[in-house]
C-alpha cells in the first residue's frame, strides 16, 4: 500500500477498530481532543520517531492520524491539508551523489509516497525537517513541519495504515514567528471539525 483515496474513514472495517492520534504538542491538540488519549511525541524527528516506536511497542495501533501545525507558502493559513508525501528536507548528501532528500543507502525515494488521501481536503507534501522555517523557497514540498516524516515512514514500515492532517499556521516566511504561536491555538479545534467531518 501505497496512497490510497478514501472520501471517508467509515467506509474501512476495522480502521477506526484501535486509533491511535499523534501531535507533536499539547498546544496543537488542546481540549479538543482530550476524549482520545493523544500521544504527543514533542519536536523533532528524533522525538518523534522514538515515541512512536515506544508507543507501539506497549500496543499496535488499527491506524496511525498524525495531526499538527504547518507552515506553507501556497496552502492558506487556517486550511487542513492532508499530506500524503514526506520529505526529509534537511536530508542532503548531493555532494557524493545521491538524489537531494534520499537517504543513502534506502530503499525509500527522496518522497516517501504513503497513506490515506481525502478526496475533499486539499493535498500536500510536507517537508520535514529539525528547523523552523522562515524562508521557503523551493517547490520540492509545500507543506513544512518539524516530525511527520519519520511517523509516515514508521507506519509503513509497520504496514498501519497512517492518515496525515496539517493545519496551516503560518507562510514559513518572514513573519512565521510572530504568527505560530498565534495560529496554533486554533489548531485543535479546525482539525477536530476536519476530522469529525471525514468519520
Amino acid at each position: 500500500m501505497s496512497v490510497i483515496n478514501y472520501p471517508n474513514l467509515t467506509t474501512q472495517a476495522g480502521l477506526l477498530e484501535n486509533p491511535l492520534y499523534v501531535f507533536a504538542l499539547e498546544s496543537e491538540a488542546t481540549h479538543e481532543f482530550a476524549d482520545v488519549s493523544p500521544l504527543f511525541v514533542g519536536i523533532g524527528k528524533l522525538n518523534a520517531m522514538y515515541n512512536l516506536m515506544k508507543r507501539i511497542h506497549e500496543e499496535k495501533p488499527s491506524i496511525i492520524i498524525n495531526l499538527g501545525s504547518a507552515g506553507s507558502t501556497s496552502h492558506k493559513r487556517g486550511e487542513v491539508v492532508c499530506c500524503t508525501g514526506f520529505v526529509q528536507r534537511d536530508m542532503d548528501v548531493t555532494a557524493l551523489g545521491f538524489e537531494k532528500y534520499q537517504t543513502p543507502f534506502s530503499v525509500h525515494k527522496p518522497i516517501l509516497e504513503y497513506g490515506i488521501s481525502i478526496d475533499n481536503l486539499p493535498h500536500g507534501i510536507c517537508g520535514t525537517g529539525d528547523s523552523f522555517v522562515m524562508d521557503h523557497n523551493t517547490e520540492d514540498y509545500n507543506v513544512i513541519d518539524m516530525e511527520a516524516y519519520p511517523l509516515a515512514l514508521i507506519a509503513k514500515q509497520e504496514n498501519i495504515p497512517f492518515l496525515c492532517l496539517k493545519y496551516i499556521s503560518d507562510g514559513a516566511d518572514g513573519t512565521a514567528a510572530t504568527d505560530w504561536p498565534e495560529m496554533v491555538k486554533l489548531a485543535g479545534s479546525a482539525l477536530k471539525k476536519t476530522i469529525t467531518s471525514i468519520l
